[in-house]
C-alpha cells in the first residue's frame, strides 16, 4: 500500500490525520524524505553522491575554488570538504594545485573527465525529477519550483530565531 492509499484509506489505524495532511511543514518534510530517498539511490546507480555533484557543479559554474570556497557555495562541512574532494579527486573528475597565493591551501579545478561526468549526472537528475514530480504538468513544476526557491531565499535572509538553541518557548500572556 503506497502512503497516498494509506491516508485515503478506510482503515482508521492507517489514515493520516487531516491535521498533519494540511501543515505545509509536515508536507515539505515528508516530500524531502521522499525526493533524498530518489536521489541518493539513482545517483548510488552511478557511483556518485550527492555531494559529488554539488562540487563539481559549483566548479563548472564558478570555476576553481579553495576548499573553504566551496564549502561556502554547496553547503558542505569544511571537515566533510576533504572526504568528497578525495573521492572526485581519485576518479580525476577534480583536481587539486597548490594555491600560487597561498602554498598553505589548494585550489580545486574540475576536469575535463570531470565536465563529462557532470553531463551524465545531470541527465540523471533530470530524469529523477521527473520521476519527483511527474504528477504536475510542465507549468505547475515550473511554479513549483518558483516557490520553493522564493521560500528558501526568503528564509535564507532572515536572521536565525532568537531560540535556535532549541530551548523552549515561552508565551507572554
Amino acid at each position: 500500500m503506497t502512503r497516498a492509499e494509506a491516508m485515503d484509506t478506510p482503515d482508521p489505524e492507517r489514515r493520516t490525520p487531516g491535521g498533519l495532511r494540511k501543515r505545509a511543514s509536515r508536507l515539505l518534510a515528508q516530500l524531502s524524505t521522499q525526493s533524498d530517498r530518489l536521489v541518493t539511490e539513482g545517483l548510488a546507480r552511478l557511483d556518485a553522491r550527492k555531494w559529488h555533484y554539488a562540487v563539481l557543479a559549483s566548479l563548472q559554474e564558478y570555476g576553481p575554488g579553495s576548499q573553504a570556497t566551496l564549502s561556502r557555495r554547496t553547503g558542505i562541512y569544511r571537515s566533510d570538504m576533504v572526504g568528497v574532494l578525495n573521492d572526485l579527486a581519485e576518479r580525476d573528475l577534480v583536481e587539486r594545485t597548490p594555491d600560487p597565493n597561498d602554498r598553505r591551501r589548494n585550489v580545486i579545478t574540475i576536469t575535463g573527465q570531470g565536465n563529462g561526468h557532470l553531463v551524465l549526472l545531470d541527465q540523471a537528475l533530470d530524469d529523477l525529477h521527473e520521476e519527483l514530480l511527474a504528477p504536475l504538468a510542465p507549468t505547475e513544476r515550473d511554479r513549483f519550483v518558483q516557490l520553493l526557491t522564493r521560500l528558501l531565499d526568503h528564509h535564507a535572509q532572515r536572521p536565525p530565531h532568537p531560540d535556535a538553541t532549541g530551548a523552549a518557548l515561552v508565551r507572554r500572556v
